[in-house]
This record gives C-alpha cells, sequence and structure tokens, in this order.
C-alpha cells in the first residue's frame, strides 16, 4: 500500500510497512446516524474495487467520492477503515468496523472455492484427503528451490539450467500431515490440464521474488489460477537477500487484486527463504489450515480414478504414466483405462522411486503396464477386466466424435442461443491491448455490458499480442479474446482454429461494445471470415482472343474452384483482386482443379499476367 495525502503526489518509502490511505479523525462517517441508515461491515483496509462491490455501485462513483475529499486514488488503491467509513457515510451507508473473527470467518468463506466432486451414495464414506497444491509464479523466483526446502532434496540440480522442464509430484508428511505438491512449468502447463477438463489443483502457491517483484507472468499466474477458481497463498521469496522489499511486492499485489490478511484482505501471504529456510514451517501450516477450510474428502473404498500429470515412453520399461488419484484405491493388478489406452498395472513407484502396492486419494504415483503413452491430462476410470475396457475405450471414442460438432468456446455469433439455452451463465473475456492505458476503460466498459442473465467478467488482462496461453486459458475457461490495437502470433491463430476459440480485434472501444452488447441481446451481425483455398503459379500466358489473356499455372497447394474469389499477386503486391471467369483444363472446361495439376485459368476483368506471378484463391466463408 502507498501513503496517499491529499496532493496528487503518491510515494513509497521501502523500508517501512506501507501506510494506507488516510482521513483525519474529524473526516471519519459521524458516530449517530438515523435507524434506518443500512449498516455495512467493512475490515480494517479494502480495494477501492472491493468497495465499490460491497456497496454494488460503479467504482468510479467511490473514486469520486475520493477525490472530493482530496484524495487520488485508483480502482486498484487499497484504503484504510476510516477512510472507507468516511466514503460510506457519503453514500448513505453507515460504516462498522468487522471483528478480527468476522473477517477470518468471512475470508475463510471467500477462499474457500470449493472442487466438490459429485459423490452420490458413496458420501457416506468420505474421508480427508490430502490437499493437492500448484506451485507458480515468474521465472526465476524459486518455485523448485522453495519444493527441495519443503522435501530437503535437490531437485534444481538434475534440471537443465536449474529451471523446471516438465511437470513433477511429490508428496510430503507434515506433523503426520500429508501435502502433494505439483511443480509445473507454468500457468501455461496448469491452464492445459484444465482445458483437457482435469482440474486437480485445490490451492495455488504463488511464489514472488522479494528482491523481483510482481512480473507479466505473475500477474498471468494470479489470473489463471482466480479463473480456475482456487485459493491463492502468496509466498513471498528470496527475503534473505540484501535489495528484499516485501512490503514493495505486498503492494504490487494489492494492486493486482490480492490483499493480503495483514492489510485486512483475504489473501494468506507468508515471506520465506527457500535458501535459508525461513518461513517453511509457517508456510506449510498455512496450507494446511486453508485446506482444513476447504474440507477436502475423498471415498478411498471406490475403484480408482484419477489424471495424467505425465507421461513418457522409457526405452527399458516402455509406457509409463505418471497419475494423480482423485478417489478411491488404485492396487497392483487393477485394469485401467486411460484416455485412449488401456493396461493392467504391473508396479507402481512414488514419488522418491520406491515400489508401492496401493495408491491412495492425492497420491501421485508413476504406473507401469499400459498399451500406450497416455496424454497428459487424460483422466484414469478403473475397470473389471479387458472386455469391459475396450467397451469404454469405444464409448469414449464415440463420445469424442460427438463433441467434434461442439464448440469448445463461447462465440460472439451464438452467445444469444447458449444463453437462451441456459448454457452461458458468464461470459468470460480475456482482453489484450496495445497500451497499460487501455486496460482499465475497456474493462469498465465490457463489464458494465452484463444483463440480468450473463455476467461479463474480464479474467485476464494485459498487453501485448494474443498468444498461445491466452488461447489456452479461453479454451479452460470457456471464453472468448478481445484484442484492441493488436495482432495475434501465428501460433495462437492456428491453436485458436483447433480449439475454436474465437478471437475479435477491434481498433475503437464503441465498435467492441456495441458487438458485445449486440451478442448480448441476439442482433450481432455474422461476421464472414477468408478461407484460403488454393495458390497457383503462372507458368505461361496466352491469348484468349480480342486483346484478353488466359493464365497457363499449375496448382502449387490446395484446389482452385470455378467462380472462386482470386487475387493476383506479383511479389509482396496485389495487383488484382477479383473472380475466376473461366477455368479448363486442356480445351475442356473444369470444375475444380487439385494439387500438382496445371490448367488454364481466367480473371474476370484483369489481363495484365506475367510468368511468375502467383494466384491466391479464396472464399468468404460465415463464421459459426
Amino acid at each position: 500500500m502507498v501513503k496517499t495525502s491529499k496532493s496528487a503526489n503518491i510515494t513509497h518509502r521501502p523500508a517501512e510497512k506501507p501506510a494506507v490511505t488516510k482521513v483525519t479523525a474529524k473526516e471519519q462517517a459521524p458516530e449517530a446516524a438515523p435507524a434506518n441508515v443500512p449498516v455495512i461491515d467493512l475490515p480494517r483496509s479494502i480495494g477501492v474495487r472491493q468497495l465499490a462491490d460491497m456497496l454494488q455501485v460503479d467504482s468510479i462513483l467511490v473514486i469520486k467520492q475520493l477525490m472530493r475529499n482530496g484524495i487520488m486514488a485508483n480502482i486498484n488503491q487499497v484504503i484504510d477503515f476510516e477512510t472507507a467509513a468516511n466514503i460510506v457515510a457519503g453514500l448513505g451507508f453507515k460504516a462498522r468496523l468487522k471483528p478480527m473473527k468476522e473477517q477470518q470467518m468471512a475470508t475463510a468463506a471467500e477462499e474457500g472455492k470449493k472442487a466438490k466432486r459429485r459423490y452420490g451414495k458413496d458420501a457416506d464414506n468420505l474421508v480427508p484427503r490430502p490437499p493437492v497444491i500448484t506451485v507458480m509464479g515468474h521465472v526465476d523466483h524459486g518455485k523448485t528451490k522453495l519444493l527441495d526446502a519443503i522435501r530437503k532434496t535437490n531437485v534444481v540440480d538434475s534440471e537443465a539450467g536449474g529451471i523446471t522442464q516438465h511437470i513433477g509430484a511429490y508428496q510430503v508428511t507434515i506433523d503426520g500431515q500429508k501435502i502433494t505438491f505439483l511443480d509445473t512449468p507454468g500457468h501455461e502447463a496448469f491452464t492445459a490440464m484444465r482445458a483437457h477438463g482435469a482440474n486437480i489443483t485445490d490451492i495455488t502457491v504463488l511464489v514472488v521474488a522479494a528482491d523481483d517483484g510482481v512480473m507479466p507472468q505473475t500477474l498471468e499466474a494470479i489470473n489463471h489460477a482466480r479463473a480456475a477458481g482456487v485459493p491463492i497463498v502468496v509466498a513471498i521469496n528470496k527475503i534473505d537477500k540484501d535489495n528484499a522489499n516485501p512490503n514493495q511486492v505486498k503492494q504490487q499485489l494489492a494492486e493486482a487484486g490480492l490483499v493480503i490478511e495483514e492489510w485486512g484482505g483475504n489473501t494468506v501471504c507468508l515471506e520465506v527463504s527457500a535458501k535459508e529456510k525461513k518461513g517453511i514451517k509457517e508456510l506449510l501450516e498455512s496450507l494446511l489450515l486453508v485446506a482444513e477450510i476447504e474440507e477436502l474428502k475423498a471415498n478411498p473404498s471406490l475403484p480408482a480414478a484419477g489424471v495424467v500429470i505425465e507421461a513418457e515412453m522409457d526405452k527399458t520399461m516402455g509406457p509409463l504414466a505418471t497419475l494423480l488419484i482423485q478417489s478411491g484405491t488404485m492396487k497392483e493388478g487393477d485394469t485401467v483405462v486411460v484416455g485412449d489406452t488401456w493396461g493392467r498395472v504391473r508396479a507402481m513407484f512414488n514419488d522418491v522411486a520406491k515400489r508401492i502396492k496401493k495408491a491412495e486419494p492425492s497420491m501421485p504415483v508413476e504406473v507401469l503396464g499400459l498399451n500406450n503413452v497416455p496424454q497428459v491430462g487424460d483422466t484414469l476410470t478403473t475397470v473389471v477386466d479387458e472386455h469391459h475396457a475396450q467397451a469404454l475405450l469405444a464409448r469414449n471414442r464415440a463420445a469424442r466424435e460427438k463433441e467434434t460438432v461442439r464448440a469448445k468456446a463461447i462465440n460472439l455469433n451464438t452467445l444469444y442461443d447458449q444463453i437462451n439455452a441456459g448454457k452461458v451463465k458468464e461470459l468470460n473475456v480475456i482482453l489484450k491491448t496495445d497500451v497499460q492505458g487501455s486496460i482499465e476503460p475497456i474493462r469498465h466498459q465490457l463489464e458494465q455490458l452484463g444483463t440480468e442473465e450473463v455476467k461479463v467478467r474480464v479474467i485476464h488482462s494485459a498487453t501485448g499480442s494474443v498468444t498461445d496461453s491466452d488461447v489456452m486459458l479461453a479454451t479452460a475457461s470457456n471464453g472468448l479474446i478481445i484484442g484492441f490495437n493488436v495482432t495475434a502470433q501465428e501460433g495462437a491463430k492456428r491453436v485458436a482454429v483447433t480449439s475454436g476459440v474465437d478471437i475479435r480485434f477491434y481498433n475503437i472501444i464503441y465498435t467492441m461494445a456495441d458487438d458485445v452488447a449486440k451478442a448480448l441481446k441476439g442482433m450481432l451481425e455474422p461476421v464472414y471470415v477468408e478461407v484460403i483455398d488454393g495458390r497457383a503459379e503462372i507458368r505461361a500466358v496466352f491469348s484468349a482472343g480480342k486483346g484478353l489473356k488466359a493464365a497457363g499455372v499449375i496448382v502449387n497447394e490446395g484446389k482452385i474452384t470455378r467462380n472462386a474469389k482470386v487475387r493476383v499477386r506479383r511479389g509482396k503486391e496485389i495487383i488484382a483482386d477479383s473472380s475466376v471467369s473461366s477455368l479448363k483444363r486442356f480445351k475442356d472446361d473444369a470444375k475444380e482443379v487439385l494439387t500438382g495439376f496445371e490448367c488454364g485459368v481466367g480473371v474476370q476483368d484483369f489481363h495484365e499476367f506475367r510468368v511468375g506471378d502467383i494466384l491466391e484463391f479464396y472464399r468468404m466463408e460465415k463464421q459459426q
């Protein structure tokens, strides 16, 4: 937090705990208030956005109230209780300081978005299970070193360049209680598993270096964890360094919307040093406390079900899969179906390569005995025998074939139909802009478009072009991507087409807002996209009579169809954009000509062909 005076200047002193925006005692909300004035319970400090949400008013209105009191603050500013009480009074409410116990209960309720599973009739046999923790953060902020400190081993030295190269799963025992850790290469892997339908994480540990602060990848990790709906515990690492500044990190976290408990927020935050093993015990105790609030349970008496978190083809042992058991118990000899493959469990090994006979809920285990290498994110199902395994595989294949006709993400063109069908209650948006200053006004504009049926929520925003990670998050969150004055990377375009993710680009805010508003009301005009059918190179130019010319071409890729649209390219320049007027093979008319064949092509109202020109054939297709 920063100390905000009544001027527009904002200062920050790293050595001290940042102060919250404060008003004098004379400016506080009056003690007495009419009996019919609504009472609002507030924590000792609160963000401007959070205060606006609590009052159910526009955040701009709260900022205006602050400005009337001589306080310049942005939407992410954290203010203290006295300042908030003054603002609340100005908006017709009475503020009351929330007791610490109530604050802790509220924290538990808000952090506890539980990933409950449907247990059915087996609910009576549920027992507590270890929490599954995913560690995320910016590169070189000490994620794996922190796990090393917890496990008292040294995994980092075995990794290339000291950077994690694959997903690892480790289980540790703390005071008789087990915790499972997933060490991922980043939020992309975390979200990729969610995109496969594998929501395996109970709690996310966000590692932030005290000497480096919140970085772009840190912000992305926060948004990916939020989209997954799991609690976030912050570990401020490297506090042993001379230039460490934990208070600055806390301020940056508050600006990102993560207000720590120490400042009246609901985010658990601890200062640690993986190198000197400081704060590790407190971190683990906090994780167990959050897990207790989550009430994580499973039924170990059921047949095992789980998910693949790593898989490889071993040169000596064959297919190996690292699985996380989510419910039930897996034993040697069990017949299992994993994605597109199946097998009988011949051997199981835990995270320290010790052979074990059974694997219980929340336990990571390496399995030997599958017929093939499964994909990361594939689910595991235990069956009776090979006959049942083959039947399940057949059903899975049929289900996937049906899914190919289903859109994997929300599309503005079909949004209204999905709303009416009750399939969409929230429109998740990934926003990419050219400059940081555009993010907040566009976010505000979009979120104001929500209706009673559908709420518009910007789950991730950043500057720069649209990336693979953005598309992956849209897939996992069933959302769409809006780009403002930016483009998409080629890889992202390909992934978006494969995943069915809708990417919209705009350079005018009002056009963007108008499109989203129309989509919510079912009034959006259809969008047509260009589809390249083929390309051909001109090898010769022929006379077609009366000053007309035709091009003799060879089709290099795709195909040519009669009446297709065509561009004539000369180098990088487009010198004509028209349509095919004639298409012949030898002297006969043709409907289409495929790759590798020669033909004669006439272009409507264009005859200035040259040998070496490229003809690009395309059509406009309505985007579904």
